[in-house]
């Protein structure tokens, strides 16, 4: 599916693409509208009623990800009550073997999220995700989402890279398109990328559910 001899460059999507979306899904779909409804003494179906509606009109926005927009907007610590699930954060499956495998491909390997910082710093700390990674460009980081040309153009300053020798793996499609027109042609979305949702059967990118359906047969050959 990829020539690997052509990529000198890997760009990685975090959630969704490299973690499980299920932290997120449950965070924002239940776990804060409940919270969110103890705290203020309310009835948890309003709130998620009136909440959730709220939260997907910044969609493909810049403050869709920003922790600290959705605190001030709704007058909560969401950065603690996200540490009240951390359990849930972990790795899609094989996840990590693809990761040890690009290691060993050298590759450069550049985490390209739309997460903002302090999302960074809780996932990258328990997951030691950032030992597999050479850089991390966080949307946050150039004020502009991946869904808009301008992050690509910040990437390609920050972080120096050939679009035709350049792969992309995300599970938003619309992330997707926009790198497509910036110029990269391997892009890869993911099928499955909530564990708890059923895998899509129609994407407008070529797809995989596991990482393993990228990889060459044969292994890398490392240096001596």
């Amino acid at each position: 599916m990829i020539n690997w001899s052509r990529i000198d460059t890997v760009l990685l999507d975090m959630d969704g693409t490299l973690l499980d979306l299920h932290f997120d899904s449950h965070f924002w779909l239940e776990h804060l509208p409940r919270r969110y409804a103890e705290l203020h003494k309310l009835d948890h179906d309003q709130v998620k009623a009136e909440l959730i509606p709220i939260i997907l009109a910044e969609k493909g926005k810049l403050n869709w990800y920003s922790l600290d927009y959705w605190s001030e907007r709704l007058g909560v610590d969401i950065v603690a009550l996200k540490h009240e699930i951390q359990h849930l954060i972990g790795f899609r499956a094989d996840a990590m073997d693809f990761l040890t495998w690009l290691k060993a491909a050298h590759p450069r390997v550049i985490l390209a999220t739309n997460a903002d910082r302090k999302s960074l710093e809780l996932k990258l700390k328990l997951t030691g995700l950032e030992d597999y990674l050479d850089a991390v460009v966080s949307s946050a980081d150039v004020g502009i989402p991946k869904e808009e040309q301008g992050y690509w153009e910040a990437l390609m300053k920050i972080e120096p890279f050939e679009p035709a020798r350049t792969l992309f793996i995300d599970d938003n499609e619309d992330v997707l398109e926009s790198a497509r027109r910036f110029g990269i042609t391997e892009l890869i979305t993911i099928t499955q990328p909530d564990s708890q949702t059923p895998i899509r059967q129609m994407t407008e990118f070529p797809a995989v559910t596991r990482f393993a359906e990228l990889q060459p047969v044969n292994p890398p050959k490392t240096a001596s």
